[in-house]
């Protein structure tokens, strides 16, 4: 990860990550009268079926995760070891290690996520929310010991990392206790929107600058424009959401007329199962329309004909 192609790869995806929770919830938001659960619709038959309910965003985390470490172990032209052989022995490569248990997180918790959905008789929301969180407490700590060692532009552009990672922490941590409210999907989209595309912009100020010449550590100039371009990228990424909400919008009205809103009394409605909090969601069986159920009011009766 400490190269050009080690800050593109993770933020491109995370870029992709977001917009696609992105769509989803507004697509549940725009049908929000109509939207069938998904344990209300026919199940698929045939040999096709187990392939269609598999979690296609665990598979590529996971994917993801592989290729990032391979990539990182293949960075390192002497090969990756713990520690040398002189008295007494050092750690070596710690950036590195970082990175790989960065990765692994990531990895861990596309397993957490096909285990959910594909292994589990049922799907544990909570057991997802739960490890995604968990992932992010250690990435939060990893990437606070990661910056000790920088200084001027590198380490006010960790430091602005770091302020993205620790709010979707705590927005992550919300969700444990409330999956399906909005606002927090919302921002859950919006911060993985700005962790990626600062992921990205970090590679280009570190490794690949515009201009040709490095930034100035000892520039107050260039630190401020550091700030300058992280407020650019909260400004371009809030535009995003709203225009994929236009989009959607437009496309659910002109491409989809059979989805049009209903009114209270015609649309079918899914009952919200009662017990813990891990029986929020029941069994999906296509993955978009599960991830769009999650915000489904709780409390809503469903015809179970």
């Amino acid at each position: 990860m400490g190269t050009f192609i080690g800050h593109i790869y993770p933020g491109l995806f995370l870029v992709l990550y977001g917009l696609y929770q992105a769509t989803v919830i507004f697509g549940a938001v725009i049908f929000y009268d109509s939207l069938v659960s998904p344990s209300c619709l026919p199940k698929n038959k045939g040999r096709w079926a187990r392939l269609w309910k598999m979690s296609y965003g665990g598979l590529l985390k996971i994917v993801t995760g592989c290729l990032l470490i391979v990539y990182e172990v293949s960075c390192i032209k002497e090969g990756l070891k713990l520690m040398n052989r002189e008295l007494p022995p050092r750690f070596m490569y710690p950036k590195e290690w970082q990175h790989i248990t960065m990765f692994s997180l990531f990895t861990l918790n596309g397993c957490v996520d096909v285990m959910s959905r594909n292994v589990l008789p049922q799907r544990c929301v909570v057991l997802e929310k739960a490890a995604m969180v968990l992932s992010f407490y250690e990435l939060l700590l990893l990437l606070v010991s990661h910056a000790k060692d920088t200084s001027g532009v590198e380490l006010h552009v960790h430091s602005l990392l770091i302020l993205v990672v620790s709010l979707l922490t705590l927005v992550l941590t919300a969700q444990l206790w409330a999956p399906r409210m909005f606002h927090l999907q919302l921002m859950e989209a919006f911060l993985f929107l700005m962790m990626g595309s600062w992921l990205m912009q970090a590679g280009f100020i570190l490794y690949r600058p515009v201009s040709g010449y490095p930034w100035e550590d000892d520039d107050i100039g260039d630190l401020m424009f550091v700030t300058t371009f992280f407020c650019w990228h909260v400004i371009i990424n809030a535009l995003c959401l709203v225009g994929i909400y236009g989009f959607s919008s437009f496309w659910h009205r002109c491409y989809r007329p059979t989805l049009k809103p209903m009114g209270s009394k015609e649309a079918p409605y899914h009952k919200s199962t009662p017990g813990p909090l891990y029986r929020l969601l029941q069994e999906v069986e296509q993955p978009e329309k599960d991830d769009q159920a999650l915000l489904l009011p709780k409390s809503s009766p469903c015809d179970r004909a």
